[in-house]
């Protein structure tokens, strides 16, 4: 099995979705004996649901992939049992407040007027090509980034410039991936002798300690000399906000300046490439299907008043709120390109998985959203085609699914 994994380590999603659609929805990939591999792959959505809630607490992202993500240290993503539910209401807290709603509103039609809309025209003018990903990228990175410590990287320009910090970000989650795959002995030894991709990592940390780093003295700087407040209605960032509730969190954590990094490193990772990934595969499938971009355009036009005619415009977030098409579109987009790909689970006790796979905690539990949403059994024969329509219920409205 490791030789096969090898051969298709290239096109591994696609790989995962072969093999479970011929295995009824979960297979036991058996490592090599000395390397303490074992991977139970499942998309069944009983199993999934019994992982994922029914006996949660048995299933933590446990210690081997805090291992593997160690870039991102203590933070919330990479913590689990009572660290982590106390991170996560601090940030549910937070992310909730109106204040952040209206700063995440401001934000985003900021940027894009300001500068995804004046780079689309300028190439257009130029009638040059670009990489729309690329674009996504910068975009998301700057307005994560503006929400999360008050400060714009400025990455989304028309000189589409080298940004470190960004490539540093890359640069770790491509690492942090490879080692999935690898036995923990041989990035271990990379690491050691500072050769391959841990040489690539180890660099990319120090660009990521060395930027936020600078972000968190600002802050400390701004709050210090009172140019920046919390109670400042114009803006609102989760930094000064973890800042200035040292006092008042009842949770137990420390806020020093590593709790800082570690949880704006945390949120960069988890809010940049989620959502430019969503908006690429997003525009790529709309494009390739012209009878969906019709739709869509047809909603949209029906939403503009009379009279502004046929130039550009910018949508409020409550008036695309009833463009049903819109919206199953991208549930369509999302259910055959998620942004997470895999979840990674370690079960703490030994269990019997409802498909009745037994589970223990030299294994480690893998559930490919990618192939998840591909698997003929859940969608139907057409799972692999782009059909939104398919979540548009009898009544007109958006059909639910359970997650």
């Amino acid at each position: 099995m490791f030789p096969s994994l090898l051969i298709h380590i290239h096109r591994i999603h696609e790989r995962s979705t072969e093999v479970l659609s011929r295995t009824g929805g979960t297979f036991l990939l058996k490592g090599l004996w000395f390397t303490n591999m074992d991977i139970l792959s499942t998309v069944d959505p009983a199993n999934v649901h019994y992982i994922m809630s029914e006996n949660f607490p048995n299933f933590p992202k446990g210690h081997e992939l805090k291992k593997i993500f160690d870039v991102l240290s203590d933070g919330i993503f990479n913590s689990d049992l009572e660290l982590w539910k106390n991170q996560r209401k601090l940030a549910r807290e937070m992310i909730i407040h109106q204040r952040f709603h209206k700063c995440l509103v401001k934000t985003n039609v900021h940027k894009v007027e300001n500068g995804l809309i004046p780079v689309l025209e300028f190439v257009a003018k130029e009638g040059r090509v670009l990489d729309l990903q690329d674009v996504f990228k910068r975009l998301t990175f700057d307005t994560t980034c503006i929400l999360l410590t008050g400060f714009d990287p400025d990455c989304l320009s028309l000189e589409l410039a080298n940004v470190p910090f960004l490539n540093a970000m890359d640069d770790a989650k491509d690492v942090c991936f490879i080692r999935h795959l690898l036995p923990k002995s041989v990035w271990k030894l990379q690491q050691w002798l500072g050769i391959g991709p841990e040489k690539k990592l180890s660099k990319a940390e120090d660009v990521l300690d060395q930027v936020i780093g600078k972000y968190i003295s600002m802050s400390h700087d701004e709050l210090s000399n009172a140019t920046k407040s919390e109670e400042d209605e114009e803006s609102y960032d989760l930094l000064t906000s973890y800042m200035v509730n040292d006092a008042k969190t009842k949770t137990g954590l420390k806020f020093d300046d590593k709790f800082l990094r570690d949880t704006i490193l945390n949120f960069m990772f988890a809010g940049n490439d989620t959502v430019a990934s969503g908006l690429t595969w997003f525009i790529w499938l709309v494009v390739s299907h012209p009878e969906i971009e019709k739709k869509i355009r047809e909603e949209l036009k029906a939403i503009v008043l009379l009279g502004e005619g046929e130039k550009w415009r910018l949508f409020k977030a409550d008036e695309v709120k009833n463009a049903i098409y819109l919206h199953v579109a991208l549930c369509e987009s999302l259910r055959l390109y998620p942004p997470i790909a895999i979840q990674h689970k370690t079960p703490l006790e030994p269990d019997i998985l409802p498909s009745g796979h037994h589970v223990h905690s030299n294994m480690r539990v893998m559930i490919p959203l990618y192939a998840m949403g591909r698997m003929e059994h859940i969608w139907g024969y057409d799972a692999s085609e782009f059909k939104p329509k398919r979540w548009i219920s009898k009544r007109g409205t958006v059909k639910h699914e359970p997650s």
